[in-house]
């Protein structure tokens, strides 16, 4: 008899009684028969591969078992597992790390791949439960067995990703499911078995008559406990039989799946000729979906070829990162505690089966064990129908374990009562009768984990969760918790291990996930200096959360004398992690980022000038900030835009301030970037008056750098006509920015005080323009930093309007001149208010008799006729009066001649005849004023 024959013959009666339900069901065979024959064929096909295929489930407890009593049982030499080929390095590593642990594959610099998928990240989460765990413990720890990793690389899994599509979200696993991003952040989740129907309508009739609220529930009760202790035969088939009909049913293109599993026959049959190793001595670990594979080359005979793709240029980065199971059930979509129930029905497999599971000698968390020799392999079995058997008769019905769910509801109310719930006996007794009778509703003797925990909830949580955590979060907690999972000092990167050993004299355990507070007293301890240094470079370069200074500062100039840190870098070891794949120091990744950033297409002169400041602040490194520095004034000459205005004055004025008070002054690049700003905003200030998406805070930045720098630019060369041309060339629509002109152009001269006190009382005279006034303040206010000189003004036009309107005029712009100051001017308003304090009085009983200073100044008075002195300047101011009157406006003086009565000149005379050079010197200069008229 062929072996077709016999495959065909095996499950033949099986065949059979589903074709014949199928046409008992719709009447004809049609598709539902094609489906039911098409899973006895693909159980058929799989089990009677020479390469022995098991199939299993992502963190499923009953695969785990039915892998240590096979791995017992068969001894294989060679293990095949279903695992990206370039993380094998990375299992080694293992030993030296507590599960949940995940395995990781970094890329930030990638070619070949969109620009706005990087950084590429993958990972692989392994749980002490996992068939792939107890596979690899096995390989690893026994002599003379090989494990190899048969999957596409992780090169190829982006390869194969849809190009038109973004890259997955942050946050999302390989099927789309939503991420941890506590520690598994947005990468790609790699899952040995995805045992998940994606066909809507079937899971949602599932759940239904399962009587469950969610998918993991539906599984672990009419899978898990099933094959927990099921043989190994029935396990296998049903498996792949269930494989088989969610791959069937599954909607879109199965191609990437397909080529997957091309690579992994193709990776395996190589690796057989190249070894001369016997089929029967391996085992071939795959996901149940897989082991139902149509393709052609499926089984060590296949001829069927397969051209395997070369990798990318991309350089990948692997690396070891604690997992959690709450981080493993985000990731792949599963009910939250679903891990952590597969975790206490493995333990409670392995003490019911009185079994031991291969553990990695030497890990954390893993208590040592004696040595046990492997029992002589078990001689292979005829493969037998035990399918039809499992279909066919009801699922066994577990008797009631009352000791257990006593248990259950006595520690559940005591966890209750901890964290603040009123909780007594009696809510343990209603927990324990209810979780038997909501089993029963759902048509089963004994109350699963999810049972127990609805029941809980129904009982204790009443109107409120007092604390953090509710009760369903409780019952996790319960029945095995979070655990979260630690990569081991050995196995981290060697930037890792170099921050926690520069880290070792604050004399703190860093390898804990919670909060520790570390106190640096610089002044008596400066051998912490370094300790100090590092703890700002990380926070600069981790997450906020993981460094929070609590008391101290670092810029530009400053040097803390006393420092407080709560420090939780146990907590973000992920991050750390991920921040050695950069580089060897911190010093290092933080070099590299800071000139990746200021190359970046989309980097600014704003960018530039922040990591210009992040390298003398954290690496005090003057070259860096000289080569940074240069590029900033390249993108400076090259923007064609003004939004980064504000940012790039106050990064600059920061800056200049610093190399100011130091002892080598402004380095060249500073004065090329003053210079290069100087002509680059006079030019774009006309456009920028007039562009209606240049909002009043880029102009007032703008000419806030024009005035302010303008000493030091045209000490450099600068042009002042260049600035005047700018102002008078510029017309702006906007009333913000009106002002603002009107403000530049008194700053230069072009518009006194007078003028712009009667532009703006004429403004607050028409009742066309009132409803803009509030715009006109903005843009007033918005001219006190590039004009500090016209803070009283400001107060005097906001006086003038409050007193001087009418309520009804008043109280309608109220409202949108206090949110307008709020949010374009909020910064500007304390120096407001305090020249307001300044002009007003302080007490209450000088407000009547006070007088503003702009109505004494606009008030016409006789005016007093005042001694003048009499002498040759006298006489020479007289003779030109135009002269003088030249000279006075230039000085800011404003009046007119005065008569004057000689008698009253003794005190001016004298002084003039104390001090004849002078008055000698004066005379000389209106002498030469006329003589040019």
């Amino acid at each position: 008899m062929t072996a077709a024959a016999s495959r065909s013959n095996t499950f033949a009666a099986l065949r059979d009684q589903l074709a014949d339900a199928a046409v008992a069901f719709a009447g004809l065979p049609g598709a539902a028969g094609d489906i039911l024959a098409g899973m006895v064929d693909d159980v058929d096909r799989a089990l009677s591969e020479r390469l022995e295929i098991f199939p299993v489930c992502h963190h499923s407890p009953a695969s785990g078992l039915a892998m240590v009593r096979r791995l017992r049982e068969k001894q294989p030499r060679v293990v095949y597992l279903e695992l990206c080929e370039d993380l094998r390095p990375l299992l080694d590593e293992l030993r030296n790390c507590r599960l949940p642990i995940a395995l990781q594959a970094f890329a930030t610099e990638i070619e070949g791949f969109p620009a706005e998928w990087a950084p590429l990240s993958v990972v692989a989460p392994i749980t002490e439960s996992s068939a792939e765990y107890q596979a690899i413990a096995y390989a690893l720890d026994t002599p003379g067995v090989e494990l190899v990793l048969v999957d596409r690389s992780t090169d190829h899994v982006f390869q194969w990703a849809p190009t038109q599509e973004p890259a997955p979200a942050e946050g999302a696993g390989e099927d789309g499911e939503p991420g941890d991003d506590g520690l598994h952040g947005g990468a790609v989740g790699l899952e040995i078995g995805d045992l998940r129907p994606r066909f809507a309508e079937l899971e949602e009739h599932l759940l239904h008559h399962g009587k469950v609220r969610h998918w993991s529930e539906w599984w672990d009760q009419y899978v898990e406990q099933p094959l927990v202790d099921a043989d190994y035969d029935t396990y296998r088939q049903v498996m792949v039989m269930i494989g088989s009909l969610f791959r069937r049913l599954r909607r879109g293109s199965t191609v990437e799946d397909e080529d997957r599993e091309r690579y992994m026959w193709t990776r395996m049959r190589e690796h057989l000729a190249a070894n001369e190793i016997d089929a029967a001595q391996a085992l071939y670990v795959c996901g149940a979906a897989h082991a139902a594979s149509p393709v052609a080359q499926f089984g060590v005979d296949s001829t069927a070829p397969f051209e395997i793709s070369p990798r990318s240029a991309t350089t990948w980065h692997y690396g070891l990162i604690p997992s959690s199971h709450s981080a493993i059930e985000a990731q792949f979509g599963l009910a939250g505690g679903a891990v952590s129930i597969a975790a206490a029905t493995w333990a409670k497999g392995l003490r019911r089966g009185k079994l031991q599971s291969f553990q990695l000698e030497g890990q954390q968390g893993v208590k040592k064990r004696a040595a046990k020799s492997l029992a002589p392999a078990i001689p292979e079995s005829a493969v037998t129908d035990q399918l039809s058997g499992f279909l066919s008769r009801p699922p066994a019905l577990d008797p009631l374990d009352e000791a257990e769910l006593l248990e259950w509801s006595v520690d559940i109310v005591r966890l209750a009562r901890r964290n603040g719930y009123l909780a007594s006996t009696a809510d343990a007794i209603a927990v324990f009768e209810t979780s038997i009778l909501l089993a029963g509703l759902r048509n089963r003797t004994r109350p699963t984990p999810y049972d127990f925990q609805d029941a809980a909830v129904t009982c204790i949580e009443k109107d409120r969760v007092p604390g953090r955590r509710d009760v369903r979060r409780l019952c996790e907690i319960l029945l095995g918790g979070d655990r979260i999972g630690q990569v081991g000092y050995a196995a981290l990167p060697p930037l890792a291990r170099d921050v926690l050993d520069r880290l070792r004299p604050l004399g703190l355990d860093l390898s804990k996930r919670t909060l520790q507070r570390a106190l640096l007293d610089l002044k008596a301890t400066p051998e912490l200096r370094p300790c100090s240094d590092l703890l700002w470079l990380l926070r600069r370069l981790l997450p906020q959360d993981a460094l929070r200074p609590i008391m101290g500062s670092r810029g530009l100039g400053e040097t803390s004398i006393q420092e407080s840190w709560d420090i939780g870098l146990g907590k973000y070891q992920r991050s750390l992690v991920e921040l050695g794949y950069e580089g060897v120091s911190v010093e290092q990744v933080l070099e590299q980022r800071l000139r990746a950033a200021v190359s970046a297409p989309n980097a600014t002169a704003a960018t530039a000038l922040a990591a210009v400041e992040d390298a003398l602040v954290y690496l005090r490194s003057a070259r860096l900030a000289d080569e940074l520095g240069t590029r900033a004034v390249e993108l400076l000459a090259a923007e064609r835009t003004v939004d980064d205005a504000p940012v790039v004055l106050r990064r600059i004025r920061v800056l200049l301030n610093y190399f100011r008070s130091t002892a080598t002054g402004l380095p060249a690049w500073c004065e090329r970037f003053v210079t290069a700003g100087y002509a680059h905003y006079c030019t774009l200030l006309p456009t920028a008056f007039a562009a209606e998406e240049t909002g009043p805070a880029q102009v007032a930045a703008m000419l806030g750098f024009l005035f302010g720098m303008e000493n030091l630019a045209l000490s450099l060369g600068c042009d002042h006509t260049q600035l005047e041309l700018a102002v008078l060339q510029s017309h702006p629509e906007a009333p913000a920015k009106v002002a603002l002109l009107w403000s530049a152009r008194f700053q230069l001269g072009l518009l006194s005080m007078a003028e712009l006190r009667q532009r703006c009382d004429a403004m607050l005279a028409n009742p066309l323009v009132l409803p803009t006034v509030p715009q006109y303040v903005s843009g007033f206010v918005h001219a006190i930093d590039p004009a500090p000189g016209l803070k009283p003004f400001v107060v005097e036009v906001l006086s003038k309007a409050f007193g001087s309107l009418p309520d009804a005029v008043l109280l309608p712009w109220l409202p949108k001149l206090i949110t307008t100051l709020k949010d374009q001017t909020g910064e500007l308003i304390p120096g407001l208010v305090r020249e307001a304090g300044r002009t007003f009085p302080g007490a209450l009983p000088a407000v009547d008799a006070f007088v503003p200073p702009w109505s004494a100044e606009s008030t016409p008075t006789a005016t007093p006729v005042a001694a003048a002195p009499s002498g040759p300047v006298t006489e020479l101011l007289a003779a030109h009066p135009v002269a003088c009157d030249a000279l006075a406006a230039l000085l800011g003086y404003a009046g007119g001649w005065q008569a004057t009565r000689p008698a009253e000149n003794r005190e001016l005379t004298e002084l003039l005849a104390r001090y004849p050079a002078t008055a000698a010197a004066l005379a000389g200069t209106f002498a030469g004023t006329q003589g040019n008229r």
